[in-house]
């Protein structure tokens, strides 16, 4: 009896199924147009530095609106605000597959970060209601599952659409998912009116935040070419770290309104997943930005040959993922996590070893190791953070972890390319970069192992499943 309350039901697994649907086009679409720039600067006759915001806009727009989406979605239904948020997302994809200049394009794709940021965190939050607490493990080995496919099919799909067709299917094919996605969910889940209709948006938090968010990430995308000391940068720093310190001065006044409610700011095991991700994401965008640069300035490849370089990054990224959920059910959060962190530390500190003589075949077991690793941390840490906190926060749990996942990247990425410009040759640079990335895993590593919730059983971790068929 206890079994069959267990089994999901047709509409829990397609609305499951519309989610990571949805998490597939998100995915797809950060990576999609990373081989597509030159082809944009052609058609518009651009240049590669305005070309290049057709990819950071986006990331930019997504990560500074992403924490309101979240907000939004648990304020006033996750459904509602991923029928709004993907039906932005489909409309203004099309807008920008008919782009007749690069500043339509880059509108839109601005625009499209604001559905995206809507969109997953109200994914997020109803993958997790959508199925009982027990399975909350196999939902985030799913999705972060998804999401590796799709970050690894896009340099694929883009570069085929580029070379085949015309890089405009890139953005026309995403409103067909879009449309299967809204209908399945309009269909299979249901409405999940607000628990306190009373509450009212923050708009101080909303704004300050978003002024800090956009300040921080534009100054880790631009610092390494302007230079850090640069008057700029250090204005960006200032003025982001004034509105931050604006932004957490209002929310201890805003009460139960507050854009990030007191139980989500003082919990402390939440604390200890967002830090974490913020550590582990500083290494793995630098993996995803230099390999490819290896590939194509040391080693020769293509665009689309690099992008396939990746896939013993990206391949075992989706496969551990997958295979995490069972990992996480028998040792807990704490244990998978960490185990996913020493395995992402192997991993770059043998990519670390690269000089200008490495071959391809000897930079894909690094590549593979750092897969396992980001895999099984991503969808355990997701888990165990938005598990951490009271159902009805699950959405804006999922948007600030995805927001410290990107801040992460950003100051990793800006920490390597600094590192990377001060040498003489790309090898060495890269080899330096990764050898401190490799101290940063070790960070993230002892916050998973002291902070995160839950014990470390190293008699459980060797002892092998167990059969829990009496249990059931």
């Amino acid at each position: 009896m206890a079994a069959e309350q267990k089994k999901m039901t047709a509409a829990q697994i397609s609305g499951l199924a519309a989610m990571l649907l949805g998490t597939l086009v998100i995915a797809n679409d950060f990576t999609a147009l990373t081989v597509v720039i030159p082809a944009i600067e052609k058609a518009f006759n651009a240049d590669v530095t305005t070309a290049q915001w057709v990819i950071t806009g986006y990331a930019l727009i997504f990560g500074v609106f992403i924490v309101t989406g979240g907000r939004l979605a648990d304020m006033y239904g996750r459904r509602r605000i991923f029928f709004i948020g993907m039906t932005i997302f489909g409309v203004f994809s099309v807008v920008g597959g008919l782009a007749t200049d690069v500043w339509m394009l880059l509108i839109a794709r601005s625009i499209m970060g604001i559905g995206g940021a809507m969109v997953w965190p109200a994914m997020l939050g109803l993958a997790y209601t959508l199925v009982p607490k027990e399975k909350a493990a196999l939902v985030g080995g799913m999705i972060m599952a998804v999401a590796g496919f799709g970050n690894s099919m896009g340099p694929l799909l883009g570069g085929f659409f580029t070379d085949f067709a015309d890089w405009r299917w890139i953005f026309f094919t995403n409103l067909p998912v879009a449309m299967i996605a809204i209908g399945v969910t309009y269909w299979a889940v249901a409405d999940d009116s607000p628990e306190n209709p009373e509450e009212r948006i923050d708009y101080p938090g909303v704004a300050t935040l978003s002024l800090g968010l956009f300040g921080i990430l534009l100054l880790m995308d631009i610092g390494a070419g302007l230079g850090w000391f640069d008057p700029v940068i250090i204005g960006l720093f200032c003025g982001s770290a004034a509105f931050l310190c604006l932004f957490f001065y209002i929310e201890r006044k805003a009460g139960d309104n507050a854009l990030v409610p007191k139980d989500v700011m003082e919990n402390k095991n939440f604390f200890a997943t967002i830090m974490a991700t913020l550590m582990v994401s500083a290494v793995f965008f630098g993996v995803l930005l230099y390999m490819p640069q290896f590939m194509m300035k040391q080693l020769g490849f293509s665009a689309i040959e690099a992008g396939a370089g990746l896939l013993p990054v990206m391949g075992m990224f989706a496969i551990s993922s997958f295979f995490a959920a069972p990992v996480y059910d028998r040792l807990g959060p704490k244990a998978i996590v960490s185990i996913g962190a020493i395995c992402l530390g192997v991993g770059i500190f043998i990519l670390s070893r690269l000089d200008a003589t490495t071959t391809y075949p000897e930079l894909v077991p690094g590549m593979a190791i750092v897969g396992i690793g980001v895999g099984l941390f991503y969808s355990s840490i997701t888990t165990a953070g938005i598990t951490a906190v009271d159902p009805s926060r699950t959405s804006l749990a999922g948007a600030i972890l995805f927001m410290f996942q990107n801040a992460g990247g950003a100051i990793g990425l800006g920490l390597n390319t600094a590192i990377v410009v001060t040498m003489q040759n790309l090898p060495d640079g890269i080899a330096r970069a990764f050898t401190l990335d490799a101290i940063l895993v070790l960070g993230g590593l002892l916050i998973c192992l002291f902070f995160v919730d839950g014990p470390f059983s190293w008699e459980k971790l060797f002892s092998g499943f167990r059969s829990q068929s009496d249990t059931e």
